[in-house]
């Protein structure tokens, strides 16, 4: 990790980078499930201010082996706007841990759901459902993106950013797909 993006991560994790171990585990048919629960968690404590609420990540697409953390994209009105949705998430078993300037995330004290918090229109939504449609309509993605991810949890990590990072030339590879196979011919 470059000295700019330890930097930048300093600025933005609440509490600071944590150590990780990645761990991936088998595709549990459960995670549909718990999604939905968090997700009328979600819709409870923020009512009508939560605009939308999806399941994201690569516990949303079935058979793909994951790190057992359920990935949730909360779409909000205004992610600025913190006190108008943080509290209520917080009081619902979120904690804040990311605040950047387009996007918040908060995670259970578990650590083992993260919600993505952004206002409509904002690249990363596009990029995050484009590419949990894709892994699950494409065979050999869903299967380059498993072996990137197997292989990349081999390796130690200075926190899940680290990973994350790690991540991103094949899925921006994958999202090349999924944005033409999205557009269709022409």
């Amino acid at each position: 990790m470059d000295e700019e993006r330890a930097a930048y991560l300093d600025l933005v994790l609440v509490g600071g980078r944590e150590p990780t171990t990645i761990v991936q585990v088998p595709y549990d048919p459960r995670w549909p499930l718990r999604f939905h629960d968090l997700a009328a968690r979600v819709h409870r404590a923020l009512g009508p201010a939560a605009l939308a609420v999806e399941h994201i990540g690569s516990t949303a697409v079935a058979g793909l082996p994951a790190k057992p953390i359920v990935d949730m994209l909360l779409l909000v009105a205004d992610v600025g706007d913190e006190p108008a949705y943080v509290p209520a998430l917080e009081a619902s078993g979120f904690a804040l841990r990311v605040r950047e300037e387009r996007h918040r995330m908060l995670r259970t004290a578990a650590r083992d759901v993260h919600l993505h918090v952004y206002e409509p229109g904002q690249p990363d939504v596009r990029d995050y459902l484009d590419l949990r449609d894709w892994l699950r309509a494409s065979a050999a993605d869903r299967d380059l993106y498993a072996a990137t991810k197997a292989r990349l949890a081999r390796q130690a990590w200075v926190d899940m950013n680290e990973y994350a990072d790690a991540k991103t030339d094949t899925v921006r590879q994958i999202l090349g797909r999924a944005r033409a196979w999205r557009c269709g011919p022409g």
